[in-house]
């Protein structure tokens, strides 16, 4: 304000002994000073911005110019608040209030550009980066409440009001809840390490270590939902998925699941004649991908059946029952078509002797 003061002391002179002019002399420079170089500078920057092939530094230069716009013009309103014949005690209040404004102001860009930024990290990161579309959410919150708490602090350093006693009885309000919802807790910190872990996703099937098996319908920050096939929606506590091993069938770098087909046929049964019967039934059946192609792999000698399988592929879990009937059906009916037997386990009985 010194500095400002210097600069505007022709001014000042012109107006000598009349302080209330002065001060809005300087305020209506100050105000036009501001106005002319926000103009001049961001002028400048948008021809920049504008010759790139991102929208992000023009998204980020429209949220800037507001704050510094109004920090010049905040520095005006303080020097000439100081020149105008009023008390130091509402002298001090108004500059504190210019500055409390300035802080509103720049938290809230700040909030804008943390936004903006995270959103933009998490389109263009990688499968395995951290801020990704599902943990958005989280990040967004947590940035804002870390910017609201910066600024309040700022705020309250301002007006000279001492955190310490603030920040003991934080602590120990904390240190309460912490004890009195321990479980609740455990949940949340579960929560925000699935989100940010993502070990799932929203639609993935999972298979829980009690075979729970379900589609991922809901990820909060208390509990996942899962919803079975039998149409029955299961809430299980983020602390339990966090802790037990998740067979997630929909991931890997392809959604697509293998089944598995095992059939047996009687021994002296033509091995190659049932490769091609299970080749075209698995190539035949629309909801069986081409790309793996299906394939059939002879096992295992029975104990009475010579035992194949035939490995294809879907695109989703969810189609899998539907695709194991049709592949049972179609290979039942033309296994009796061609007269394969299919055998099953029997015992023979032989009586030795009849009782006399």
């Amino acid at each position: 304000m010194d500095n400002l003061e210097a600069y505007l002391q022709p001014i000042l002179q012109f107006f000598e002994n009349q302080p209330w002019l002065q001060g809005g002399a300087v305020f209506l420079i100050t105000f036009f000073i501001a106005s002319l170089i926000s103009w001049i500078i961001f002028r400048v920057l948008k021809v920049l911005t504008s010759k790139t092939k991102s929208y992000l530094d023009d998204r980020l230069l429209v949220i800037a110019r507001p704050p510094i716009y109004y920090s010049l013009v905040i520095t005006g309103f303080s020097t000439a608040v100081k020149i105008m014949p009023i008390t130091d005690s509402l002298s001090d209040k108004l500059i504190y209030g210019f500055k409390t404004v300035g802080v509103i102001i720049w938290m809230t860009a700040l909030i804008r550009v943390s936004k903006i930024v995270l959103q933009q990290l998490a389109w263009s990161e990688g499968k395995h980066g951290l801020v990704k579309p599902q943990t958005l959410p989280l990040f967004d919150n947590l940035s804002k409440v870390g910017i609201v708490a910066i600024a309040g602090y700022v705020i309250f350093q301002i007006w000279g009001i001492d955190m310490t006693a603030w920040v003991a009885s934080a602590g120990i309000v904390g240190l309460a809840v912490s004890f009195a919802a321990k479980d609740t807790l455990s949940n949340l910190f579960s929560g925000v390490f699935i989100l940010a872990d993502s070990p799932y996703k929203i639609g993935d099937y999972v298979v829980l270590d009690g075979n729970q098996r379900g589609k991922v319908t809901h990820i909060g920050l208390r509990s996942t939902r899962l919803v079975t096939r039998d149409d029955v929606e299961v809430t299980v506590p983020n602390s339990i998925m966090g802790n037990s091993k998740i067979t997630n069938q929909s991931g890997g770098p392809d959604p697509k699941f293998r089944i598995r087909v095992k059939i047996g046929v009687a021994y002296g049964t033509d091995i190659e004649k049932v490769r091609e019967i299970l080749m075209e039934i698995a190539l035949a059946e629309t909801l069986v991908t081409t790309t793996p192609e299906p394939r059939v792999r002879f096992r295992v000698f029975g104990a009475s059946s010579l035992d194949f399988e035939l490995l294809c592929w879907i695109q989703d879990p969810e189609l899998r029952g539907r695709t194991l009937d049709k592949l049972n059906v179609a290979i039942y009916n033309k296994f009796n078509e061609e007269k394969i037997e299919i055998p099953y386990s029997k015992q023979d009985l032989y009586i030795k002797e009849l009782p006399k």
